[in-house]
């Protein structure tokens, strides 16, 4: 019978866990990085790896040094910046991004259960969302579930659900760089970036729409197609778009032309507010399967990992 067993193995300096599925190391969790306030500090998965050990993300990339595996972040938040980098401001010059002292971060201050062995594991973690004025502004809840592994299929799966409470004194605004003026750069939430060899790769999204035409729109999943440097052979990575408790629709920042992501945005063209004492809840769940799967095939494997 083929190995599905996951486990986690915390690092003795209290800064990073490691997940293996079927005897693989498969997932990275730093949950206290050391990271430069320019990037806005905050928990992110990388390595990511499929069931045979390839490389499914990046970290650091020369063109956003902000980018990190897979991380749940937010662009734009009352003023604030907890993505990293510069922020979008309408009328700068250029692109119309500026640096400014407005990023923010994400402080880690524990897991309040884990369950460590078996087909599946999973952990709830509690974590501040720290204005750049010191304040606190959200309180998270944080759920990370690995589960699904499929051994014989090159395959393993990630729920990442969070609440975010907003423990501010005023409502927040949570917003992109789009609902800011800039056409399709929708991007806020559940990111993923996927390597560097994967530029240009293949985009499907469970509409038919493909490459770039994917940007922008809603779908009930959408799925990167890559090829390895270095190794043989390509894997894909699938995201579903899952559920906010927003009103605003779920659309995807999904594209490979200049990089490969996927991101299904809560806030893409509609900014979200968020009374004080009011929660956010939201809910994602990504699959990574050990090759370059046919279209057909994909949609196959998305019916059958349907949260």
């Amino acid at each position: 019978m083929s190995d599905t067993s996951f486990r986690i193995q915390h690092d003795d300096a209290a800064t990073h866990l490691v997940v293996s599925a079927a005897g693989m190391d498969v997932a990275t969790y730093v949950y206290r990085p050391d990271t430069p306030v320019e990037e806005s500090p905050k928990p992110y998965l990388y390595p990511l790896k499929t069931l045979s050990g390839a490389p499914v993300g990046v970290y650091r990339p020369w063109d956003h040094r902000w980018h990190k595996g897979l991380q749940m972040t937010w662009s734009h938040l009352s003023g604030d910046n907890f993505w990293g980098g510069p922020t979008y401001t309408p009328g700068a010059p250029g692109h119309g991004y500026v640096w400014h002292r407005n990023q923010g971060r994400q402080v880690h201050r524990g897991f309040d259960s884990q369950n460590d062995g078996g087909t599946e594991v999973s952990l709830i973690q509690s974590l501040d969302w720290v204005a750049s004025s010191d304040e606190t502004w959200i309180d998270e809840t944080r759920t990370l579930r690995f589960h699904g592994a499929d051994a014989a299929g090159g395959i393993w799966a990630l729920d990442f659900t969070t609440d975010l409470t907003n423990v501010h004194s005023r409502p927040l605004e949570m917003g992109s760089p789009t609902t800011h003026g800039r056409p399709n750069a929708g991007y806020t939430g559940l990111f993923w970036r996927g390597p560097r060899a994967w530029t240009g790769a293949d985009v499907v999204a469970a509409d038919g729409r493909r490459g770039d035409d994917v940007m922008g729109t809603e779908a009930s999943w959408a799925a990167v197609i890559g090829e390895h440097d270095e190794i043989d052979g390509g894997a894909t990575v699938l995201a579903y778009a899952g559920t906010s408790s927003a009103g605003a629709p779920t659309k995807w920042f999904a594209r490979s032309s200049s990089f490969a992501c996927l991101n299904p945005s809560p806030a893409f063209d509609t900014e979200i507010k968020l009374a004080p004492g009011e929660t956010l809840h939201l809910s994602h769940r990504l699959v990574f399967i050990d090759h370059m799967t046919e279209v057909d095939e994909l949609h196959g494997i998305a019916e059958r990992y349907t949260p």
